[in-house]
């Protein structure tokens, strides 16, 4: 089992910010803005593409509707949606508030929120979720 199958199956502690039978979303430990949030399918699956197309399609509908929440949480232009990383053997989805590109940009330093403010980001993420 992968580290995030275990987020998923709560054997790690995360910030949840949404979830279904199928799905789980969990705020990025190592955030480009508040409220960086990943989606993951709960099956392990290392590689998006290698999913069937109604799964992939399920999976884009549960990360439109985290987005959605998002916005409402963290009020942004836009939510970026990044699929890249190939540290973790479990296929992931970024979805990060932005109000530019330089945003998005994976080299810069990210920032050091302490847990009361992840907890809080991510409890209003859910409640915009659940909304």
């Amino acid at each position: 089992m992968d580290i995030f199958s275990k987020i998923a199956a709560g054997q790690i502690p995360s910030y949840k910010c949404a979830e279904n039978e199928e799905f789980y979303a969990f705020l990025d430990i190592n955030p480009l803005a508040e409220g960086h949030t990943l989606v993951i399918p709960r099956r392990e699956v290392d590689y998006i593409f290698d999913m069937d197309d109604d799964e992939i399609g399920r999976f884009e509908q549960f990360a439109k509707r985290v987005a959605v929440a998002l916005k409402k949480a963290f009020p942004c232009r836009k939510v970026a949606q990044v699929v890249l990383g190939l540290e973790v053997p479990h296929a992931h989805i970024h979805l990060i508030p932005m109000n530019s590109e330089q945003d998005v940009d994976f080299r810069r330093e990210k920032l050091q929120l302490s847990p009361e403010q992840m907890q809080q980001a991510a409890q209003k993420i859910l409640a915009a979720f659940e909304g």
